[in-house]
């Protein structure tokens, strides 16, 4: 499986900005993860195969929107309300088999794209 993320940039405080994620490939749940300077990749948001169930990291609840499409193979993030906290390099990640629950552990997502630089000023 390989991913290509785009769409990242830079926006100012409470700008949107949307992340796509194309999977070549056969891919089961899909997710977004973050990495700002100095720290740790985190989860920012999954969702499943048929994408009826998602799982947000609290920080993003309300503010951002994960959705898939399977006919193209592409998974987004809507990414409304951003603040400079969400400054970080994105990486979209995918599954490479059926899980019962969408995982917050990047360890346990064998499948990573690129990553795409978003900055958001104050």
């Amino acid at each position: 499986v390989q991913l290509q993320a785009s769409g990242g940039g830079l926006v100012q405080a409470g700008g949107s900005l949307k992340l796509s994620c194309a999977a070549s490939g056969r891919t089961f749940s899909m997710g977004w993860f973050r990495q700002a300077p100095g720290k740790e990749r985190e989860f920012v948001a999954a969702i499943s195969v048929g994408g009826g169930s998602t799982n947000y990291q609290d920080s993003v609840k309300g503010r951002f929107t994960i959705s898939r499409d399977n006919a193209k193979n592409t998974v987004d993030l809507q990414m409304n309300s951003l603040e400079p906290e969400d400054t970080a390099v994105y990486y979209c990640a995918a599954q490479n088999r059926p899980r019962s629950y969408l995982t917050s552990n990047r360890n346990e997502w064998p499948h990573w794209g690129q990553g795409t630089q978003v900055t958001v000023s104050s």
